[in-house]
């Protein structure tokens, strides 16, 4: 699978920053880039009005009890100081933390479930560069919390409704340093993870952890799955990218050189909060950010047939995988996390995701986890016993495109998809989908089109066989618009 993305742009300096200050208040969490004025960026007031809105949500849900929540983060430079300013709100509003302090988004949900807190909040954003932090919301399932609940916090955060403890009330913290190893065990105790079968396949691997918590989290689990030889690259948890923290061809060339240079059998990437996981061959040559999760769900369907799901714009390749196998059906749900593991609740999928390398399996918890998506993977190597080129192969091959249509801001961008949805409605050989945007499905590709939230723009996705068919594709619907 090749990735093409157009109109990508980079932020070179210190003082760009200062002119690009933003603060993005979504249903998932409140996501902004360090520094500036309150309400421009995410700033330490910021970060205090939204963590005591978020526990107020809590607290009125739950008002039998005092409350537990987690606390856990990446290792971004801002996440020391974020850190301290919600485990100190947490404490003000009367709620006992934990604090699993350097973790992973994974481990941070994990961590919620085993010690049966309220809810949780995860210190990152993601694959933002190192001048954005955001708080991630998670629910008693360790889940991010939806949509209608992500307004009220919002809302919250807005109203004058926030009350914090008195002194005799005040909550407590405490700090589990095992929370990683707890996660790790708990992926090698899965029925389906064979680290005897991976320890005796010898494997040599490379993990570009971005110097972020990966480079804890993610060679502590290979050697406990047996893996004895492990070439770390960025695995310092500075904060420092060593490179653009995205998992995506273009910023992984340093990885794409060392593995053959290392001879190794397999290159494995995460971005800085480890919930997407990107492969390398052993050739140097991506396996494909989108053909992690088909992997996988390849390997879980062949011993635990069932249903699948990934959101409109991963790959068709889940699909025609999972048609391999009797009596199993994919569905796709609307972008976003929450919206595919609550699809996956809907359809009792036995494995999901997302194609940017988040992999989902409800056996171990609802939440994309590159730690389980790793040992299920080389679990799957070793029982096959070929090179990871080779097992790329034995997947069908799309091609992914990723376009932009600029429009003037008098347009109205719901009016103009629900017309191209209108006209392909009724078209032979077109199947229209609208929960996300409007998705068109031919028989040779798709096109998923979605209106941006905060820019008068329609982000165009296409795939097909072909990178000139995935193009014709959009530049056809390109040209409707």
């Amino acid at each position: 699978m090749i990735l093409i993305i157009f109109h990508t742009f980079a932020i070179s300096n210190k003082n760009t920053y200062k002119r690009t200050m933003s603060l993005i208040k979504s249903i998932s969490g409140i996501r902004g880039t360090i520094g500036g004025r309150p309400s421009e960026g995410l700033s330490p007031l910021d970060v205090v009005k939204f963590s005591a809105a978020f526990a107020t949500f809590l607290k009125r849900n739950n008002p039998e009890h005092r409350l537990k929540m987690v606390v856990g983060r990446d290792a971004r430079v801002s996440g020391e100081m974020v850190d301290r300013l919600v485990v100190g709100t947490l404490i003000g509003m009367g709620i006992n933390v934990i604090e699993t302090g350097l973790s992973t988004t994974p481990t941070t949900e994990m961590s919620v479930i085993d010690s049966h807190a309220d809810g949780g909040i995860i210190i990152t954003a993601s694959h933002n560069p190192k001048h954005w932090n955001a708080l991630k919301l998670l629910n008693a399932r360790g889940e991010f919390i939806d949509a209608a609940e992500g307004q009220e916090v919002l809302r919250l955060a807005e109203s004058n409704e926030i009350e914090f403890a008195e002194v005799d009330d005040l909550g407590t913290v405490t700090y589990d340093d095992e929370a990683i190893d707890k996660h790790i065990a708990r992926v090698l105790s899965l029925p389906l993870v064979d680290a005897d079968a991976i320890r005796k396949a010898g494997f040599t691997v490379a993990v570009d952890a971005v110097n972020s918590t990966g480079g804890i989290a993610i060679p502590r689990l290979l050697r406990a799955l047996g893996v004895e030889n492990v070439v770390e690259l960025n695995c310092a948890p500075t904060g420092h990218f060593a490179h653009n923290p995205e998992p995506i061809p273009q910023n992984l060339t340093e990885i794409a050189a060392a593995v053959p240079a290392n001879h190794c059998d397999l290159g494995i990437v995460v971005d800085p909060d480890v919930d997407r996981l990107a492969l390398v061959c052993e050739n140097g040559e991506m396996f494909g950010e989108e053909y992690t999760l088909v992997a996988v769900a390849d390997y879980v369907l062949s011993h635990t047939p069932g249903n699948t799901v990934s959101n409109l714009s991963s790959s068709r390749a889940l699909r025609d995988i999972t048609a391999r196998y009797d009596g199993c059906s994919y569905a796709a749900a609307a972008v976003g996390e929450v919206n595919v593991t609550t699809m996956m609740r809907e359809t009792n999928a036995v494995i999901g995701g997302e194609g940017n390398g988040g992999v989902i399996y409800p056996e171990l918890h609802a939440g994309r986890d590159a730690l389980v998506g790793v040992a299920l993977f080389l679990t799957l190597l070793a029982k096959k016993g070929m090179k990871v080129s080779e097992l790329r192969k034995t997947y069908p091959n799309y091609v992914i495109t990723k376009n932009r249509k600029d429009l003037t801001p008098d347009i109205d961008v719901d009016a103009l998809l629900a017309k191209i949805a209108a006209k392909y409605a009724n078209a032979e050989g077109c199947k229209v989908t609208t929960i996300d945007g409007v998705k068109l499905d031919f028989a040779d590709g798709w096109v998923h089109l979605r209106k941006s939230n905060t820019e008068p723009i329609i982000r165009i996705y296409s795939e097909a066989a072909t990178e000139q068919r995935a193009n014709e594709l959009a530049q056809s619907i390109m040209n409707e618009m």
